[in-house]
């Protein structure tokens, strides 16, 4: 296994572990916060998405499809404290993007060699990865992040343990 396909590997579990804590959620589950002060699920799906966009658009230019029109606007600091219903987008419109920008940085992934992954970054992202293959290493990461969340809203709304 090369590093590539490590990569690969570790971005599977995330997304199964996404869309089986998501699965049985409806609209209004999704604008459950786990805690007071904390993001709903909603807003942390749009900035999980926009992030992968934005995050390999910089290390991979012109290789991401492009997200829906305004989708980014939605989920922004501003934005991480409404609780409107129809300021944000549907559990499908989620998973569509999510499955759609996955598979755009799943190919871009695949475009890069193995010394590719060594490459540098923009200044802006220093701070979050050294080289490139550690923008596509926190993928996986940031999505098991916020996935730990929606574990904790779901017990909220009664729902049982899944892993």
């Amino acid at each position: 296994m090369n590093a590539r396909q490590a990569l690969k590997e570790s971005m599977d579990t995330p997304t199964m572990i996404a869309k089986a804590y998501l699965g049985d959620l409806d609209e209004a589950d999704l604008l459950v916060r786990p805690v007071e002060g904390a993001n709903h699920i909603a807003w942390q799906l749009g900035h999980l998405i926009s992030s992968e966009h934005s995050l390999i658009e910089m290390v991979c230019p012109g290789t991401m499809p492009a997200l829906p029109d305004g989708f980014a606007d939605k989920y922004t600091k501003e934005t991480a404290t409404s609780d409107d219903p129809g300021a944000f987008h549907t559990k499908a419109e989620y998973f569509a993007a999510m499955d759609e920008q996955r598979a755009g940085t799943l190919a871009a992934l695949e475009s890069l060699s193995d010394d590719d992954l060594d490459g540098p970054v923009p200044e802006a992202i220093k701070q979050i990865a050294a080289n490139v293959g550690g923008v596509f290493s926190m993928q996986p990461t940031h999505w098991t992040m916020h996935s730990g969340q929606w574990a904790v809203v779901r017990r909220k709304l009664g729902r049982p343990p899944l892993f």
